[in-house]
Formats: C-alpha cells, sequence, structure tokens
C-alpha cells in the first residue's frame, strides 16, 4: 500500500511538471494592427466593457475598473482575483498589452505571457466590437482612470495549476470577423448571447462550455450552474429556454426587457447576483436576445 502510495504521488507529480510546462502558447500575432478610436467606438466599446467586463472588473463602490476576488474557483484550487484594468503603472494591466495582443488574448484565450485564459474568450466577436472595447479601455474615462490598487495577486495551487493545464484548449485566431445583418434580429440575438457570456452563467457547467460553437455547449441555456451569491449563500442560474414550464416561456418580450434592465421577474421577484443588470444596452438589443431565445429548443428543467 505504501508502495502504490508513492507511486501515486510521484505520478500526480510528474503529471503537474510535465502539464505546467505545456502550459505556455505561442503568442505570434496574427497582425500588429493599431485601433483608429473614434467617438462611436468609444461609446460602443463603454457599453460592451459594462456589460461583458464589469461582472468581474468592476468595483461597483469605487466605481473603478480595479478588479476584484472571484469567490467561484474552489479553495482547493487556490485564489484568484481578476485584473486591474485602470491606467495605474503600478498594478495596471491593459496599458502594458499593446492592441493587437488584447484582441489576440479576446480571440484565442492566450495572454501575451503565453498562458492560456479561458474566461477571456470571444472568438466570434466581430473585429468592430474589438476595436471598440480596445478604445474605451485606452479612453481616460472615470472608471478607468488610475487607482493605484490591488485587489489580491492570483495563486493557484499544484491541483489548481494542474486542472489549468488540462482545461488550456486555445482556439484558432479568426480575423474579419463581421457583425450580422442588423435586420436579422434572432442572429444578432444569437451573436449577443455568445458574447455578453448569457451562455456561459445559463448553461451545464461552466468547465463544459463550447466557445467557438455556443449552441452546442451542454445544456446550453438550460441552467443550473452553481456560484456563490451574496454572504456566501448558493445561486443557481436559471434556464432561460423558451419552455413554459421551468423556463421562461410564458415572459413577454416585456417582461424580459424589464428582467434585463430592472432586474425583476414578471412575478416581481428580484433576480439575484451575480445576474447583473444591463442598464446600458439598447431595447433593440435586448428584443434581439429575446427574438433568438424563441428560436432555442425549449428544455424542461426545473432550477431550485
Amino acid at each position: 500500500m505504501k508502495t502504490f502510495k508513492l507511486t501515486l504521488a510521484i505520478g500526480i507529480a510528474m503529471s503537474i511538471i510535465t502539464t505546467s510546462c505545456r502550459n505556455k502558447f505561442d503568442t505570434t500575432k496574427t497582425t500588429d494592427f493599431k485601433v483608429v478610436p473614434s467617438t462611436a467606438h468609444f461609446e460602443r466599446g463603454k457599453v460592451l466593457v459594462f456589460s461583458i467586463c464589469a461582472g468581474c472588473h468592476y468595483d461597483r463602490q469605487l466605481k473603478k475598473f480595479i478588479g476584484a476576488p472571484i469567490h467561484d474557483i474552489p479553495g482547493i484550487a487556490g485564489k484568484v482575483y481578476s485584473a486591474n484594468l485602470t491606467h495605474s503603472k503600478e498594478h495596471g494591466l491593459t496599458d502594458k498589452y499593446s492592441d493587437a495582443e488584447i484582441r489576440y488574448l479576446l480571440k484565442t484565450g492566450v495572454a501575451r505571457d503565453g498562458r492560456f485564459l479561458n474566461y477571456m474568450l470571444r472568438p466570434n466577436m466581430a473585429d468592430e466590437d474589438i476595436d471598440a472595447i480596445i478604445t474605451y479601455l485606452r479612453s481616460n474615462d472615470p472608471p478607468l482612470q488610475a487607482a493605484d490598487t490591488t485587489v489580491g495577486l492570483t495563486h493557484f495551487t499544484p491541483i489548481g495549476k494542474l486542472y489549468m493545464s488540462l482545461a488550456a484548449n486555445p482556439v484558432p485566431y479568426r480575423a474579419n470577423v463581421k457583425l450580422p445583418s442588423m435586420d436579422d434580429k434572432a442572429a444578432m440575438g444569437y451573436y449577443l448571447v455568445d458574447n455578453l457570456g448569457c451562455f456561459h452563467c445559463h448553461s451545464k457547467k461552466l468547465t463544459s462550455l463550447n466557445f467557438v460553437h455556443p449552441d452546442q455547449t451542454k445544456g446550453y441555456l438550460a441552467g443550473g450552474i452553481k456560484f456563490k451569491g451574496p454572504n456566501g449563500t448558493e445561486v443557481r442560474a436559471s434556464n432561460i429556454t423558451p419552455d413554459k414550464t421551468t423556463g421562461i416561456g410564458n415572459y413577454s418580450q416585456r417582461d424580459f426587457l424589464r428582467a434585463l434592465k430592472e432586474g425583476v421577474e414578471p412575478n416581481g421577484d428580484k433576480l439575484k447576483p451575480p445576474m447583473p443588470k444591463f442598464t446600458m444596452l439598447k431595447d433593440e438589443e435586448i428584443n434581439d436576445i429575446y427574438a433568438y431565445l424563441q428560436t432555442v429548443p425549449p428544455k424542461s428543467h426545473k432550477i431550485e
């Protein structure tokens, strides 16, 4: 038995060493472009950054993108903190990246140092929207002005490093990705469900997301992923398929708009964190999401 345990321990140690050695990926950029900022890019970028990035990076008390602890990582894996996105010379991250490196990170999940960051993946985001995000991050808007503080430094345990290595799966760089036609409401809705990250939270598992083909994700939009709510309480993501019993099949377009913008269900109950309020999205965009969700096959999946 002692020999078996020793062999197992050595095997685990070797796995950690081996996988950690292959946890760095090619950082060759397919382009060395630089974004040409515009007012339209700034305005669109602000909406996208607050709708996509704020959930992890924005401190609502300080009203700054200083980062935050990520509570949904199991303690056995270590401690994870999102990055400071302000222009702090000491703690800020984005000023250390070129425009091309930010675009490469969002499209492939590979950071400038070769690490794979799957939670940053947006391989299907249109180049135009990525350019808008970069424009906003480069701006001196008050939430991005230098905040010389850090909420903590990410530290993975050996088990966390092993998992991150095994889960590392960068996607190919896709160039010249275009926005869907504004006239195709369902297509635009699918684009938003993908890039706003709705399917990240409202599917079966965070560890089985299909970033390239979101609708092929296990339990797509049927909910069930568990998050830590206020004071350590557990919250499970809702089923947002059009099932009339366990999903949102009885939501009218107006109900859905109110839920996303005001955080209120049709019966008056308030939606629980980490579900944000998408106050900056246009009504038309939320209506597009609603139109797309009506095309998703209803799935009977009751969420307690």
